[in-house]
């Protein structure tokens, strides 16, 4: 406190000169900016109002800085976790996919750990697939990845009982507070599992897995979303409502980096000769085509999650039969496997993230209870941390700064829970530091995003 009281006084002195000033900080060669009217700092890039600033309640509590939180599970945050603070989540969220489908948001503190923070409901319905024998395929009851997105103070979230979306703003004071943006809108389809967004274009683009399989696009304003398209781009699957899966199903819809392409993830059955391919739908004037280019790369059967790998063209994906591989496009958008990591012990390695911290990916499997980590560039097997913790396995994980965050749906006997990971420490160092128990969280839960 007593160093914003000295940047207080100072800046009162400084207010009734006109002209911007910087201010290093030490010697860390960071820099604090005054504006002209001497009404705003920044460092980093990040403004403070002083009125604001000065008012607001609380602002130096404890209980602003994460003090007093509970922490779940055995260890702690690494020594230098608050050192990329600015560059981690400040909140994360996942659907509870339950009758009354709601959108959980969790609290994240400086060095990571998590609390309770609010629910809210899409306005929609949730569902679960069905296995083989007909009965709900919980845990893993989208067969997905990315039932929700978030992009820039917007997230969209998926209701596949009801084959709508819903759309929120996030409140930049509060990002577990979310703002319904119109009412849910109608997907197409049947059964929608996964959603992207990109601010470049505007759009929401969702993937459904039912009956009506396929994707379509809506446009995204302050006012909500609005549908784009008349009809899906269809992918010919045969299923039904609910769709039974895991196998023969969509798994993810994306946009690549520069939002050029939109590309889908969808499941084969070996069982049946069936092979799961990548969908790519080129993006043309602001438009996503209604033409696509359809590859099934060699030694691939089930494509599930993916990641986007920085500076390249490059993806990395998931399959369920073996484990995971880094997938190539050419000028044809036609994917070829590069890069192949076969893991003994897997069950269902099916979600993926990439972390910049440690330049390596990371898997989950939804029947076994580890973290697994990737060379994505030789599809070297670098650590298997294995979890003491209790919960059945893993689904969808984020990877944000010094963090990874996945969530276990839980099963009737164990609740539904998020791990949280600290990966400061690099490639092959991951370390668990937290096992939270959301209040209030069905077995249902799926997806996850982050702010």
């Amino acid at each position: 406190m007593v160093f914003f009281t000295s940047i207080f006084t100072c800046l009162a002195i400084l207010s009734t000169t006109v002209v911007a000033l910087a201010i290093p900080l030490g010697t860390t060669g960071r820099s604090l900016s005054i504006s002209e009217d001497g009404q705003t700092i920044s460092i980093d890039g990040r403004a403070i109002n002083l009125d604001q600033a000065v008012t607001r309640a609380g602002v130096c509590s404890p209980s602003s800085h994460g003090g007093g939180r509970q922490r779940h599970g055995k260890g702690g945050p690494s020594s230098n976790s608050t050192s990329a603070a600015s560059n981690n989540a400040k909140a994360i969220y996942f659907l509870t996919n339950a009758a009354n489908n709601s959108i959980v948001a969790l609290k994240v503190a400086a060095d990571g750990s998590l609390s309770d923070g609010s629910i809210t409901s899409t306005g929609g319905v949730g569902m679960s697939g069905v296995d083989s024998t007909g009965a709900p395929a919980a845990p893993d009851s989208l067969f997905s990845q990315g039932a929700l997105k978030v992009a820039g103070n917007s997230l969209v979230a998926v209701n596949p009982g009801s084959n709508t979306l819903s759309m929120f703003s996030i409140s930049p004071t509060d990002p577990t507070q979310l703002t319904p943006l119109g009412n849910p809108v109608s997907t197409l389809g049947d059964f929608p599992v996964s959603v992207t967004l990109s601010t470049k274009l505007s759009l929401a683009c969702v993937a459904n897995t039912g009956a009506r399989a396929g994707v379509a696009c809506l446009t995204m304003s302050p006012n909500g979303l609005t549908p784009l398209d008349k009809t899906l781009r269809p992918f010919a699957l045969n299923q039904s409502n609910p769709p039974s899966g895991p196998l023969n199903t969509v798994s993810q819809t994306f946009f690549n980096a520069d939002s050029s392409a939109l590309i889908t993830t969808v499941k084969g059955d070996p069982s049946v000769n069936n092979t799961g391919f990548l969908s790519v739908f080129p993006v043309t004037n602001g438009a996503v085509s209604m033409t696509e280019t359809r590859s099934s790369p060699a030694g691939t059967a089930v494509l599930f999650g993916t990641a986007l790998l920085p500076n390249s063209n490059n993806i990395f994906v998931t399959d369920a039969s073996f484990g995971s591989a880094t997938l190539s496009l050419d000028a044809k958008n036609v994917a070829s496997v590069v890069a192949k990591t076969n893991i003994a012990d897997q069950k269902a390695t099916c979600w993926a993230a990439f972390s910049d911290v440690t330049g390596t990916a990371f898997v989950t499997d939804v029947a076994v209870n580890h973290l697994v980590e990737v060379d994505t560039a030789t599809g070297a097997l670098i650590k298997e941390l294995q979890s003491g913790n209790g919960n059945p396995g893993m689904i969808d994980l984020v990877s944000v700064g010094n963090f990874v965050y996945a969530l276990s749906p839980g099963n009737g006997s164990v609740k539904a829970a998020v791990t949280v990971f600290d990966v400061s420490g690099g490639r092959g160092a991951a370390k668990e530091i937290q096992n939270f128990n959301p209040t209030g969280v069905p077995d249902s839960a799926q997806g996850m995003a982050f702010v």
